[in-house]
């Protein structure tokens, strides 16, 4: 394996363990993880074969696929034009209706200015939701209740949507109060079928991010699953899709009605739990898939066994959730029967303000979600990292909680606790 990495992270484990790295650039993002260039000489002059773009950065750019598949090298990821179909919010939304996948109400065209935002939001019906079109990780999100926060909203949404996406293209949609983030794991076989390996709860967020993913979803039953894993197949052939993607909806937790957020185009963070319930290595998947072959398992034969949790381990605090960069003085990762620890630091390391802060994804799984929460609360309280702070306080706090305990929770459950 041949690693590419920043002069900031010269240290970190995914360098120090891989057969070969290249240094591509300084710490700024731009200039280094962003410099699709500097990734491709780097490919070249090591002699490599192809480039997986991980789940950061160039993962969903499909420009940076098309370099990659120009330059002969084999691209780990779906075609550079569905990743492009999808990129955009709006394109990807009226796609999807197209293809018969539930939507929520919304606008099917960018919204230019905050007068129609607010001619709109009329025809829509508040609270509704502004969104950066081009965006992605909750970046460029807002919740208008009326009309003075929504023209507020807009500005706000715009501005930053024009500084981390260079696009300034809006898109207003009915906000779902009581909604639960539900995920569908999908796989575009070499032969062109589409399958799904399941859903992903992600409804634990704070600032529209994930914090804690869970399968199966405690709030989903079997025909509701039964309908999204259809509609997520759907989306998937829709684009022509091929490699590993997840199809994100929105689950209504009063109705019980599901309706397509986004599709990411890449590996998610969350991929863990989908791994541990059907024995299945995405990672593996996206290479077989990639170079043309089959998968390792037999599509028609999915059981998926028992229950699995997530959580991010970041190096923020537990109250306000900001950025505590620093040395770690020590690392101390828990163990023991259905316990998983996919770590990108170690004791020693340092945590750098460049990038995002997390430091690793903590997994358990049970043979039922009672097993699995208990021995996620054993991990989390065994889980030793000093020197930067980090959230593991909030991961125990979390899992006490009743509402989250009892998997009734929704997207609000985060802010319940640190309102």
């Amino acid at each position: 394996m041949i690693a590419v990495y920043s002069e900031a992270d010269a240290e970190l484990p995914f360098v120090t363990e891989s057969d070969e790295a290249v240094l591509i650039g300084p710490a700024p993002a731009a200039k280094s993880y962003l410099d699709a260039d500097a990734i491709l000489a780097a490919a070249e002059r090591t002699g490599a074969e192809a480039i997986h773009p991980g789940y950061g950065f160039l993962a969903e750019n499909a420009a940076f696929a098309t370099k990659v598949i120009d330059a002969g090298l084999t691209w780990i990821g779906p075609p550079p034009d569905a990743i492009e179909q999808m990129g955009d919010k709006i394109s990807a939304r009226n796609l999807m209706a197209s293809a018969g996948v539930p939507v929520a109400h919304g606008t099917a065209e960018p919204v230019i200015d905050a007068d129609q935002a607010v001619a709109e939001a009329a025809r829509i019906g508040y609270p509704v939701m502004i969104k950066a079109a081009a965006g992605g990780g909750g970046i460029g999100m807002n919740v208008a209740p009326d009309p003075d926060a929504l023209r507020a909203g807009y500005e706000t949404t715009r501005s930053r949507a024009e500084r981390f996406f260079g696009s300034t293209s809006i898109l207003i949609e009915r906000f779902i109060a009581t909604a639960r983030h539900v995920e569908v794991q999908i796989l575009g076989l070499a032969d062109g079928r589409v399958i799904a390996l399941g859903e992903r709860d992600c409804s634990a967020q704070r600032r529209h991010q994930k914090l804690a993913e869970e399968t199966p979803s405690p709030g989903v039953d079997d025909q509701l699953r039964d309908g999204m894993l259809a509609a997520a197949i759907r989306a998937g052939e829709a684009v022509g899709y091929r490699g590993a993607g997840t199809v994100e909806c929105l689950v209504d937790a009063e109705t019980g009605e599901f309706m397509f957020l986004e599709m990411n185009t890449r590996l998610q963070v969350e991929h863990p739990v989908t791994e541990m319930v059907t024995g299945i290595d995405l990672v593996e998947q996206q290479l077989l898939i990639a170079d043309g072959a089959d998968v390792s398992f037999d599509p028609g034969e999915l059981r998926p066994a028992g229950h699995a949790l997530e959580l991010r381990v970041y190096a923020e605090d537990s109250v306000r959730f900001l950025p505590s960069p620093g040395t770690i003085t020590r690392w101390q990762e828990p163990s023991g029967p259905g316990v998983r620890v996919d770590a990108g630091y170690t004791e020693g390391n340092v945590v750098t303000p460049h990038y995002d802060p997390l430091l690793a994804k903590l997994v358990t799984h049970g043979a039922d979600r009672d097993e699995a929460l208990a021995r996620m609360r054993a991990a989390v309280a065994a889980f030793v990292v000093a020197g930067p702070k980090t959230n593991l306080a909030f991961h125990a706090e979390l899992l006490d909680s009743a509402e989250f305990a009892s998997g009734k929770y929704d997207t609000g459950v985060v802010s319940r606790l640190r309102p």
